[in-house]
């Protein structure tokens, strides 16, 4: 089967986007695994089905590399609000179901996609945790590699594990995020932001997605980081916070009733044709 799509990217998070809007006629699953290994396929973090929707001007389903469908993707939505902008099927406002709500979005005047991504929450039955407490799980213990980590966890519609370092460049990522995502506190997987705080306002991330390993970049991990700041009181409620991630930069913004919002780039890459 021949498959045409679209390769677009949003801070570097790269995704192959078909479009679904007529139908889904082929194995989403399958074709993330064929099509994401990098040098011997198309190479991407995954792929993004952009289907009809009875809610909204769209519906995401997004697929990680390895096949296992996830809730949401941050930079993924922005991307598929650029893809609907591009085809003139919105103007500067789209909303995009996920498997976690409809995501409203807004295009800036510099081009870019704000985006409402929810409320984050930091339960253990929104995170999908067990093991680790009742209670909210800000600064919260985890051992993993023989060490304690202070960590806080948070749901943004997928979840997140975030923990802070000295030093991103210095962290074992491959080592760590396989230990972190398959821990036995998270029976579904964990995704893992690695955080250096620069300044109140600035922080520098590093992130393993479960499914797919390292990122340039993890839009709902950016989200949730910066939540948690809020939470250990790292970080100001109401301000806007820059997230410098391997492939660009994202501004996020928390309220104080804990809705929280991203303003990223998304970019199209290339068209092609792949055979699946």
């Amino acid at each position: 089967m021949v498959l045409d799509f679209t390769k677009m990217e949003g801070c570097g998070n790269d995704y192959i986007y078909v479009d679904c809007l007529s139908g889904l006629t082929f194995d989403p699953a399958a074709a993330a695994v064929a099509l994401s290994p990098r040098h011997f396929a198309v190479g991407a973090d995954g792929l993004i089905c952009i289907c009809k929707s009875e809610v909204a001007d769209a519906k995401m389903r997004m697929f990680n590399a390895d096949g296992s469908e996830g809730a949401m993707c941050g930079n993924g939505v922005r991307c598929v609000a650029q893809w609907l902008f591009e085809h003139g099927l919105v103007g500067s406002e789209a909303t995009v179901e996920t498997l976690s709500g409809v995501k409203a979005m807004a295009r800036t005047p510099e081009g870019q996609w704000q985006v409402d991504m929810g409320v984050a929450r930091f339960d253990p039955a929104a995170v999908g945790a067990a093991g680790l407490g009742d209670g909210p799980l800000v600064n919260t213990e985890l051992m993993v590699a023989g060490r304690a980590w202070p960590v806080t966890c948070v749901s943004m519609g997928n979840p997140h594990c975030v923990t802070f370092v000295p030093d991103v460049a210095g962290v074992d990522l491959p080592r760590l995020g396989l230990g972190f995502e398959h821990h036995r506190a998270f029976a579904a997987g964990i995704n893992t932001e690695f955080i250096q705080q620069l300044a109140p306002d600035r922080l520098k991330m590093r992130v393993w997605e479960r499914g797919s390993g390292e990122t340039l970049a993890c839009g709902t991990g950016a989200c949730a980081s910066v939540a948690a700041c809020v939470a250990l009181g790292r970080c100001q409620p109401d301000t806007d916070v820059k997230v410098e991630l391997l492939g660009g930069t994202l501004t996020i913004r928390v309220d104080k009733d804990w809705r929280v919002r991203m303003t990223g780039p998304a970019r199209t890459a290339f068209t092609g044709r792949a055979t699946i």
